[in-house]
C-alpha cells in the first residue's frame, strides 16, 4: 500500500491517502494537546501505543459486530483504514462522574453513574465542541434521524463490550469519546480508543492511566500509556 498526499493532520494524527481512493493511512504522533491546545507538550512513544491500543479494540468490536474503519496494522505508527466521510458529531458515554461532566454540573469527580450517560458535541475546535442535543443535529443537517439512531444504539452496545474487557484487565472506563463517519451506505466508528480519547481508572487505585495525567501535570505519563497497553494486550 503506498502512502501519498498528506490529506489532514490534527493534533493527534495525520491521515494520508494511498493508491486505492478507498482507503487512508492514518499515522499516530506523540504530539500531546490540551484545554483546546492552549497546552502542548510530547509523551514519547505516545503514537505508537495509541495505535496498537487502537487496532486491538477495533478488532474486539469487530468480532462483537461492530463495524469500523480499521483494515490492517501497517506499521508501529501506521494503520490502514477505510475512507469515511465523518458525522461532525462526537459522542462521549460516561460511566463516571469525571471532567467536563463534573465541572458542567457542579459534581465530584468519582461517582459512579445509575445508567451510562450519552453525550452529543458539535465537532469544532473553533467553537471548542459545545454540547448539543438531537434537534441542534437534526435542525443543522449534521446527520438524519436513522443515522443518530444507529449511532446511539452503536454507542452503548461499544461501552456494554468495553466495560467488560476493560474490567477483565483491572481498569475503570469512566469515559470515552466516538467518532462516527458514513461508509458507503453503512455508518462506521472512526478515528480511535486510546488513552487520548477515554479515561481509564486502575480498579483497585483509581490511579488515572490516560490523558488526564498530561492535562494535570501528574506524572509517569508515558507510563501510564504503556501501561494500558500492556494490559490491553494481555
Amino acid at each position: 500500500m503506498k502512502k501519498e498526499k498528506l490529506i489532514y493532520e490534527g493534533k493527534a494524527k495525520k491521515v494520508y491517502q494511498t493508491d486505492n481512493p478507498e482507503l487512508l493511512i492514518q499515522e499516530f504522533k506523540d504530539d500531546a494537546t490540551a484545554f483546546d491546545a492552549k497546552k502542548r507538550g510530547t509523551i514519547r512513544n505516545k503514537g505508537a501505543c495509541n495505535n496498537e491500543i487502537s487496532a486491538r479494540l477495533f478488532g474486539i468490536l469487530e468480532t462483537k459486530g461492530i463495524s469500523t474503519h480499521f483494515v490492517k496494522l501497517l506499521s508501529g505508527r501506521e494503520m490502514l483504514v477505510k475512507r469515511l466521510e465523518i458525522i461532525p458529531v462526537e459522542v462521549t458515554i460516561r460511566n463516571v462522574v469525571a471532567g467536563g461532566m463534573a465541572k458542567l454540573l457542579g459534581l465530584e469527580e468519582g461517582k459512579k453513574l445509575k445508567a451510562p450517560v450519552l453525550e452529543y458535541h458539535y465537532k469544532s475546535d473553533a467553537l471548542h465542541d459545545p454540547l448539543i442535543n438531537e434537534y441542534h443535529i437534526f435542525a443543522l443537517e449534521l446527520a438524519s434521524n436513522k443515522e443518530m439512531k444507529a449511532i446511539a444504539r452503536y454507542s452503548f452496545e461499544i461501552n456494554h463490550i468495553l466495560l467488560k474487557f476493560f474490567d477483565q484487565r483491572d481498569l475503570k472506563l469512566v469515559d470515552f469519546k466516538l467518532e462516527f463517519g458514513r461508509h458507503k451506505d453503512k455508518i462506521l466508528l472512526g478515528d480511535e480508543i486510546s488513552p487520548d480519547t477515554c479515561r481509564l481508572w486502575d480498579k483497585s487505585t483509581d490511579k488515572k492511566l490516560d490523558k488526564d495525567r498530561f492535562r494535570r501535570d501528574l506524572g509517569d505519563i508515558e507510563e501510564a500509556y504503556q501501561e494500558v497497553l500492556r494490559r490491553v494486550l494481555s
